[in-house]
């Protein structure tokens, strides 16, 4: 029996993944393989689960074989024709002009090109050594309204359009081992974060709205103005085999932030960013409670990635109020970020966030693994007392909820800060919450911090289990504590 799964084949890549026992992001041990099919014969060596493969012939039927693994046929999906770029000023017309199912093939070079709207049923293949560069006056990017698509951190909100947008399109795939550059290093786009020019917020590199059947494998994705990868309102997405990349001071650079979707695959991604690795989102409400532009985020599926710096791994919120479920993790590593699991909301948002699965993850140098807040200081009146009291406030449509999160066969390293850390509300505790399996140990000389982004709460360092308004259980040798607290109001 063949131990290689088919994850993706679009006219000219495919990933497979290799289904090797203790494999994350990376391999125990590398391995070679041999790709044959009509004229074709190709070897190389990997040490990753998750193998793209590049520059294959459409409509092909091929096999590969991996040592140890056994063998898998697979073919290649058909193209409609091709365009080879060779004027970037005419990059949108070319996309506009190929026919449904066809190829714009960025070959190697240097193409900078005006933001593209992707239409429906399109490839776009970016060869080796091919960069896909953003202008660097913020002039040259068009303003995508709010009415038609455009948001901000959850909000119907103007912004400008990414080097790579497509709305309501369906059947698109970006494949290749090039890479796109969004910019944000080239123009001002880092220096007014939270602010608008234009009244415009900052671009995304590439930005999904209303959209479905979408894969993007194979590139590298770096110097985003803002969000590197925001789906918004879609379905049915693949993220494989990417490396995505911003500088470690880039402002709120997250790397992908599936928001108000179903459906969504994420497989052996490397993540290095300035901000979260991936925020998962599902809308938030305005300040008036208006949640008429809310739709939920479900069945997210995490695996085989790696997190090598970042704010958090993987962060569910704060913009959650459509509410987010199913969401499995596994078979990843996280390096170096601030927190590993983090899921962060506060009254005002309403919405539900629930069965949440991570296992078989390895963290190193992890401040906090897992990080629950439900008094997260976010927005203009995050340290209001209606955010951060911790009095009982009424219940209505407004309190956020958090239930049945779970995490087993878990090794952590060099932990600094906590393992775990959850604050619940007083009326609205975490329940369900479930530590199975785990290997902690805890970094030698850590200095005292703060572990989550609520007022009111005392440094730590080295701490097992940290827990208030929290029902939870853990291995007997995970005891758990209060949190320490300043006495802001009784608990």
């Amino acid at each position: 029996m063949t131990q290689i799964e088919l994850l993706s084949a679009t006219p000219r890549a495919a990933a497979l993944r290799l289904l090797v026992p203790e494999a994350r992001y990376f391999l125990p041990a590398a391995l070679d393989w041999h790709l044959t099919g009509p004229d074709l014969t190709l070897r190389g060596t990997t040490d990753r689960a998750v193998l793209v493969l590049d520059d294959l012939p459409p409509a092909t039927a091929l096999r590969l074989a991996v040592t140890g693994l056994g063998e898998l046929a697979f073919t290649t999906a058909a193209c409609a024709g091709a365009h080879v770029l060779n004027d970037p000023e005419m990059a949108q017309s070319d996309l506009d002009a190929l026919p449904d199912g066809g190829t714009l093939i960025v070959p190697a070079g240097e193409w900078i090109v005006t933001p593209l709207l992707i239409p429906s049923h399109r490839h776009i293949y970016l060869a080796a050594g091919a960069r896909l560069l953003a202008p660097g006056d913020r002039d040259d990017f068009p303003i995508l309204p709010a009415d038609q698509g455009g948001s901000w951190e959850g909000l119907p909100d103007n912004c400008y359009r990414a080097i790579l947008t497509a709305i309501n399109a369906t059947e698109i795939t970006i494949t290749g081992p090039g890479l796109v550059d969004g910019g944000g290093a080239r123009g001002d786009w880092w220096t007014w974060p939270k602010g608008t020019r234009n009244n415009a917020r900052r671009a995304r590199l590439l930005h999904l709205v209303g959209c479905a059947d979408v894969t993007v494998m194979g590139p590298t994705l770096t110097n985003s103005p803002s969000w590197t990868l925001h789906p918004c309102q879609s379905r049915n997405l693949a993220f494989i085999g990417l490396h995505i990349e911003n500088p470690p001071d880039s402002p709120n650079t997250d790397a992908l932030n599936p928001e108000s979707c179903e459906g969504v695959i994420i497989e052996g991604v490397r993540f290095s960013t300035g901000d979260d690795c991936m925020a998962i989102k599902a809308g938030k409400r305005s300040d008036d409670g208006d949640g008429s532009h809310l739709s939920p985020t479900r069945d997210i599926r995490i695996r085989h990635c790696l997190m090598e710096h970042g704010h958090g791994g993987v962060v569910i919120g704060s913009e959650m109020s459509g509410g987010v479920s199913n969401v499995r993790i596994s078979q990843c590593q996280m390096t170096g970020t601030d927190r590993g699991l983090r899921i962060k909301t506060r009254r005002g948002r309403g919405g539900i966030v629930e069965d949440i699965h991570l296992s078989d993850v390895d963290f190193d140098g992890v401040d906090t693994v897992l990080a629950i807040n439900m008094h997260y200081f976010c927005d203009h009146d995050g340290h209001s007392d209606i955010v951060q009291s911790r009095l009982p406030a009424p219940v209505t449509k407004l309190t956020p909820q958090i239930r049945n999160i779970s995490m087993e066969r878990i090794t952590a390293r060099n932990v600094r800060i906590a393992f775990a850390a959850c604050l619940g509300l007083p009326e609205s505790r975490v329940i369900g919450l479930r530590i199975g399996a785990a290997k902690v140990s805890f970094a030698d000389g850590a200095t005292p911090a703060i572990p989550l982004m609520a007022d009111g709460l005392l440094p730590v360092a080295g701490a097992g289990v940290l827990v208030t308004h929290c029902d939870m259980a853990t291995p007997d040798d995970l005891p758990q504590a209060p949190l320490p607290q300043e006495d802001l109001a009784p608990c």
